[in-house]
């Protein structure tokens, strides 16, 4: 075999995987299903399909409601929750992170730490917070104190927001 029968085959080897990955993007462009632009992680289908009797309302009414999830919460299983905190947020009195410290967080006024600097969002808030006021912030923060500075997303269980508030209320 000589070079240029090397040089051939190896040309066409090269063109079928630039013509595979040709494809290959096409395709991703295509039928890409990745973020949707901005709208909080929410996807929209093109031909939503209606059943009746399986109202997605009724499903949520039936489990049990957050006041019973925090009276039975698991304080070490919202330790392991706080870890998602723990980047951000200390647990020591007076030590800030990137965030306030959540030393005596439940029922402490909201925007209350002298010397860190809240967003507007948050120190407009007023009020405490309360356990009601905590589970809806960590369900969505840019929903609840829209304009914060605050990138986590919330967490969208309510067994962890129980679990985590529980945590919290014993860290005084």
């Amino acid at each position: 075999m000589d070079t240029m029968e090397l040089t051939k085959i190896v040309g066409g080897l090269c063109a079928a995987l630039l013509v595979l990955l040709m494809v290959k993007w096409g395709a991703d462009t295509l039928y890409h299903v990745g973020d949707t632009g901005g709208h909080d992680g929410a996807y929209v289908s093109a031909y939503p399909i209606e059943v009746e009797g399986h109202g997605g309302d009724e499903a949520a009414e039936e489990g049990p409601s957050f006041e019973e999830l925090l009276a039975s919460a698991d304080t070490a299983k919202g330790a392991k929750v706080f870890s998602k905190c723990k980047a951000c947020h200390k647990l020591e009195d007076g030590k800030n992170g990137v965030g306030p410290s959540l030393f005596g967080v439940v029922d402490r006024a909201i925007a209350s730490i002298a010397g860190f600097g809240y967003s507007d969002a948050v120190s407009g808030l007023g009020g405490d917070w309360n356990v009601s006021a905590l589970n809806e912030f960590l369900t969505n923060p840019k929903a609840y104190a829209k304009g914060t500075k605050m990138t986590f997303k919330g967490l969208k269980k309510d067994t962890d927001r129980a679990n985590l508030i529980s945590y919290l209320q014993t860290v005084n």
